[in-house]
């Protein structure tokens, strides 16, 4: 039986399709955002705790996160009860942070990764770490879904819908590293960034949705709708899939949902703001806002 911890939207969609495609038994730890994620690809799901988990499982499979220890204290717990552990990592950026809470790091005994670049960037952060090339799940169930889709009419006489997907990099920066600027930028920075430059989009713009990470506030970005005279609505309410279904284009920092827009034949595009640090997304279909904008 397999311990499966989870706290991220990111880690655990990957994951949930990981364990439900091959059906595994499994106890599950799960919290935050990961809830939701592992109901909507699986049904109804038991959540057990931590201790009583890893005391009954044979090894530990983990996503990572920014918003929780849940996954750092599992591999902890995990190494000491000696049980084999791993994290299955679903970026390409910032993978020595993910494993780090108040300057202590703790590795797991292998890491998956879900594809060739992933892995090649892996073994240049964990030199001699157990690194494994386990091709992406959670993409084989999106272009799944993508294929099944009806792709409503998007652009109209109207002109673009676009979809921008944050991230709470403010909170993570501050609770992390005591700097909510440590990436060079927040949210709200690059938010207004992208914003101030919408004639970089081209054409007419019929709508923003602004879709809140799955770990913040619905109400998180309600200042914009005051602040610019845009046509400004709130995403978030339905699955991601879907609004990027309905949209033009997907504009964000560095966020998984940027790669699901490619993976939906999306125009896709950074709005990282001068002086933040570069985007780590390596697909090269990804406009850059500040290679194109004017402030």
């Amino acid at each position: 039986m397999i311990c499966v911890v989870s706290h991220d939207a990111g880690g655990a969609e990957i994951v949930a399709s990981y364990v439900a495609q091959r059906n595994l038994d499994c106890m599950f730890v799960l919290e935050g955002p990961a809830v939701k994620v592992f109901e909507r690809r699986m049904g109804s799901v038991g959540i057990a705790s931590l201790d009583e988990a890893i005391a009954t499982c044979d090894w530990l499979l983990c996503g990572t996160s920014w918003q929780s220890d849940i996954e750092w204290r599992a591999l902890e717990l995990g190494h000491r009860c000696g049980k084999r552990t791993v994290a299955f990592l679903d970026h390409w950026g910032h993978y020595r942070e993910r494993f780090i809470r108040q300057g202590q790091e703790r590795l797991p005994d292998e890491i998956w990764v879900g594809d060739a670049l992933a892995e090649v960037r892996a073994r240049q952060c964990f030199p001699g770490r157990q690194i494994n090339l386990v091709p992406n799940p959670y993409f084989e169930d999106l272009k799944r879904e993508i294929a099944a889709a009806t792709s409503p009419q998007t652009a109209t006489a109207r002109g673009l819908n676009v979809l921008f997907v944050t991230e709470p990099l403010r909170e993570h920066g501050l609770r992390e590293y005591g700097n909510e600027r440590h990436w060079g930028y927040t949210e709200e920075e690059a938010l207004r960034y992208f914003l101030s430059n919408l004639p970089v989009v081209g054409g007419t713009i019929a709508r923003i949705a602004i879709r809140p990470h799955p770990s913040e506030p619905l109400d998180k970005y309600d200042w914009v709708g005051r602040e610019f005279e845009l046509p400004i609505v709130k995403g978030g309410i339905r699955p991601l899939l879907e609004e990027i279904m309905e949209s033009d284009v997907v504009v964000g920092f560095e966020s998984m949902a940027m790669v699901v827009g490619l993976l939906a034949g999306r125009r896709v595009m950074s709005c990282i703001p001068p002086g933040g640090k570069p985007c780590a997304l390596p697909h090269q279909e990804i406009e850059h806002l500040r290679d194109r904008s004017q402030t």
